[in-house]
């Protein structure tokens, strides 16, 4: 089996802020990403340390949610460089894995 070294990159938002949508079309648009997903988590919590869960009262869109996305490591790179600052310190992760291909 034919495999590659990609970088994979995962930032953790909340659910309901613009940041998402603006960082997909960011993405899409103007780093001409080929793809990437939207987690929508379960539950959480992040910095205030309130727990959020999906139940019927917290359904009020301040839901966890990851996006993740991977490609070649200089690509990667360059997203990052124009993203970065965009994101909370400590809410992104890059590590590198194999894909086949």
């Amino acid at each position: 089996m034919n495999m590659h070294e990609v970088t994979i990159v995962r930032i953790y938002l909340t659910e309901g802020e613009t940041q998402l949508n603006n960082l997909m079309k960011r993405l899409r648009d103007w780093e001409k990403l080929r793809g990437l997903t939207v987690f929508r988590g379960i539950s959480g919590y992040g910095e205030s340390g309130v727990i959020h869960g999906a139940n019927i009262v917290d359904l009020s869109l301040h839901m966890p949610v990851v996006v993740e996305f991977f490609d070649e490591d200089s690509k990667i790179n360059s997203i990052l460089e124009h993203i970065g600052d965009q994101i909370k310190p400590g809410h992104m992760l890059k590590w590198t894995a194999l894909v086949n291909g």
